[in-house]
């Protein structure tokens, strides 16, 4: 059923604010290795949208399911079962083990998502703690392993992210979102707020990054320039809906929404 079915189905989803939508009658499909950008102007509805999927906004129209992988005592040589979740019919319980197991996020702030008078050791060494890890010095290792892989010095892993500039910072979070193996991870403006410079390098680790693990992410983004660079597929928001959706380069080589024509344009003349 994995190589069949997506990881991620979206059908019909809406996320109401009082008596108004932020967005509504979204449907998409992401597949394993897949990356969908999701781009659009302030207020589009693109934040609200990453919100509903990962959980931390209520599903209050249409349906998303999620394809969970589960040990299996027996029956698949690779010891591995899958099971399709109705993300809405789930258990605080049951999203907490996502969580745990499954699904990263990385914030734009990364204050959001560090501990930040903790060590960079220690908040990429807890989600490990959080899985079963008791050996000090296996947790240790794996996380001096996984920061130098988002190139922190070695050096750096006892200092805390409070004393790291922003690149770093958002590096050490990519490090605690994908050191527990992560199937899909959610990012939000990852990149907003960094130096160019710092933008380019944290870009290009992530496409690396993804490429190497194999994983699923929703990136949500203002800049067109990021989902060229690491999104294989993106969807326009505006005014809460999904005007277009396709593979990138087409979208954004050949845009058929008159928005996404006044998007793409005003990056060119910029």
């Amino acid at each position: 059923m994995n190589n069949e079915t997506p990881l991620l189905s979206v059908t019909g989803a809406g996320h109401r604010y009082g008596d108004r939508f932020g967005c509504r009658d979204v449907n998409f499909d992401l597949w394993p290795g897949e990356v969908l950008a999701v781009v659009g102007e302030s207020g589009s509805g693109k934040s609200t949208l990453l919100g509903m999927l990962s959980q931390r906004l209520t599903l209050d129209e249409g349906s998303i399911s999620y394809l969970t992988t589960r040990e299996s005592s027996a029956g698949r040589e690779d010891g591995t079962e899958f099971e399709l979740l109705d993300l809405a019919t789930l258990s605080e319980r049951e999203v907490r083990r996502l969580w745990r197991t499954e699904w990263g996020f990385v914030h734009q702030n990364a204050a959001e998502g560090l501990r930040m008078h903790v060590s960079a050791g220690g908040n990429v060494g807890e989600p490990l703690m959080a899985n079963g890890w008791r050996n000090y010095s296996k947790i240790r290792s794996e996380a001096e392993m996984w920061l130098r892989r988002v190139e922190i010095p070695s050096d750096r892993i006892d200092d805390a992210p409070a004393t790291f500039s922003g690149g770093m910072r958002q590096r050490v979070q990519i490090a605690r979102n994908l050191v527990f193996g992560p199937r899909l991870v959610f990012m939000d403006e990852p990149t907003s707020g960094l130096d160019v410079s710092v933008q380019a390098r944290l870009l290009d680790l992530i496409r690396q990054l993804v490429a190497e693990l194999g994983l699923a992410v929703v990136i949500v983004t203002h800049d067109l320039a990021v989902a060229r660079l690491i999104s294989h597929r993106t969807l326009v928001m505006k005014d809460g809906a999904v005007i277009e959706s396709g593979l990138t380069d087409r979208v954004l080589d050949d845009p058929q929404a008159p928005y996404t024509q006044l998007l793409v344009s005003s990056i060119l003349q910029g």
